[in-house]
């Protein structure tokens, strides 16, 4: 028995490969370097979903489009009880309301969910009225122009695409895994999707990027880093954006969204600071890791640079996991087609250690 299944191949998949010892992502056979930066969102997307729809074109731009205009029509659902809950529960609500379908219609309808509920949400809950997408703009420019009201710049669009395509799929993750059980049940690609957005949000998951926010305005200064640092770890906390159960070097996506929050830093007064002091607290909490826990390999994370760049985007850190799910629901629909067309009901065996019967007298 595996305790949380590690080392445990429960699928075949030509989706992508996490290599924890090399430090390397592989999505259908281009490295993530070779994807971030040169790739935007719609042409992962059909990347992941090529060879699991028959009537897959050439660009989804059009189609994506389309669908996030489609979808738009489900906010005119959201009600007091909904705005109460935080974005990503909300988000998940309205998503819930798509028909759970298998074919692509439904795949593109899920795909632009997230996208545009998310800052609908944060809009509503803000006090300022939904924004309707263009259905002609790309899905990066027309996600930052939902949220804020106007045009994006194109420094911002590349930095989200850049974004999405980091997190678009990342093996078994627990999430994935989550909804490739629920797809091997034939319960449709909505359910699927339901059931990973509902494992995203944990804080052992996708749920984490937020805090990282919090840590570094609790830090506040470069000088406070080492003994605020050390006086978490000396409480027993999680150190936020650091250690991964998968990679046992550097997180290839912190690299990836690093030089993302670096390109972005061009076209910002305020980032640059930021990111320095990013930097400052991410070589003291490494210096403080490699001290106090010698033998396990702990580096910086995909949260870590996430959080930064999510907020030199202006998401609100309540918002984060919704933006990880408008990437990753992409690896989700791949991974349910996956299993729809190749793969069994997923039913592993437990251990009973329960008390054992009584015999009768």
């Amino acid at each position: 028995m595996s305790e949380g299944l590690d080392d445990v191949v429960a699928a075949r998949t030509v989706l992508s490969e996490v290599d924890g010892h090399a430090g390397r992502l592989v999505i259908r056979g281009w490295t993530l370097d070779q994807l971030v930066g040169r790739t935007r969102f719609e042409e992962i997307a059909r990347l992941l979903f090529d060879g699991f729809f028959d009537d897959l074109p050439q660009d989804l731009t059009s189609a994506l489009g389309a669908a996030r205009a489609k979808v738009f029509e489900e906010v005119q659902a959201v009600d007091d009880g909904l705005l109460a809950l935080g974005p990503v529960e909300a988000m998940r609500a309205l998503t819930a309301r798509l028909p759970d379908g298998d074919d692509l219609d439904t795949a593109l309808a899920l795909l632009a969910a997230p996208a545009v509920f998310t800052p609908a949400i944060v809009r509503l809950q803000a006090g300022e009225a939904p924004i309707a997408p263009d259905a002609a703009l790309g899905h990066a420019a027309d996600i930052l122009r939902m949220l804020h009201g106007r045009p994006a710049a194109a420094g911002q669009a590349e930095a989200l695409d850049a974004y999405l395509v980091t997190v678009c799929d990342h093996g078994l993750n627990a999430s994935t895994f989550a909804a490739r059980v629920v797809a091997s049940t034939r319960a449709g690609l909505t359910s699927a999707v339901l059931a990973g957005i509902s494992a995203l949000k944990g804080p052992l998951h996708g749920g984490a990027p937020g805090p990282v926010i919090e840590m570094l305005d609790a830090i506040g200064r470069p000088e406070n880093a080492r003994p605020w640092i050390e006086a978490d770890l000396d409480r027993g906390e999680r150190l936020m954006g650091f250690g991964h159960r998968i990679y046992r070097v550097r997180d290839p996506r912190a690299d990836a969204l690093k030089g993302a929050v670096r390109r972005l830093a061009g076209q910002s007064d305020r980032l640059p600071g930021r990111l320095a002091f990013a930097e400052a607290v991410e070589a003291a909490a490494l210096a403080i890791l490699k001290e106090h826990r010698p033998g396990r390999p702990l580096d910086v994370n995909v949260e870590f640079f996430t959080a930064l760049l999510l907020e030199a985007l202006a998401f609100p850190p309540a918002a984060f996991t919704g933006v990880f799910a408008m990437g990753r629901t992409a690896g989700w629909l791949a991974h349910a087609r996956e299993q729809l067309a190749g793969g069994r009901l997923i039913r592993p065996q437990s251990v009973y250690v329960g008390p054992t019967p009584l015999k009768a007298a």
